[in-house]
């Protein structure tokens, strides 16, 4: 009776290859985060710009613009204290490195001249505020 001896694979190659998958691995999520397969690593950043308003009419006029590498869905506009929330007729999409502006209706009168504190909702789930004082409608 013959006894066959099993053999594996050298230990050499299992080195090699075990070295080879933690190489695609590491690549693989440094290339994720660092955003090169495609918008996976994108982000919006919107910047509202100091010429937007805010009338005491209950009309807010916001100029946006978006420096990131991801488009930016706007859905809501908010001013903080006021319990009616804004008209903004759907969503408003700002592509990359564009800007746009955004009109806004409330149904609450503002005090002339007093500052309010508008923040801007994404649906990536970012907010933006700034702060502009209630001027004369338009």
């Amino acid at each position: 009776m013959k006894t066959r001896k099993m053999k594996g694979i050298e230990p050499i190659i299992a080195v090699v290859i075990l070295v080879a998958i933690t190489l695609v691995i590491a690549i693989g999520v440094i290339g994720w985060i660092m955003g090169w397969w495609g918008t996976l690593g994108a982000v919006e950043s919107l910047v509202i710009h100091p010429d937007s308003k805010l009338y005491d009419d209950g009309t807010i006029v916001l100029h946006i613009e978006n420096k990131g590498s991801a488009a930016a869905i706007i859905y809501k506009v908010e001013v903080v204290g006021v319990r009616d929330t804004t008209n903004l007729m759907g969503d408003t999409a700002l592509t990359p490195g564009t800007d746009g502006t955004i009109t806004a209706t409330v149904t609450d009168n503002y005090i002339l001249g007093a500052n309010y504190l508008v923040k801007v909702y994404t649906r990536a789930g970012n907010v933006y505020s700034i702060t502009l004082k209630a001027e004369k409608g338009s």
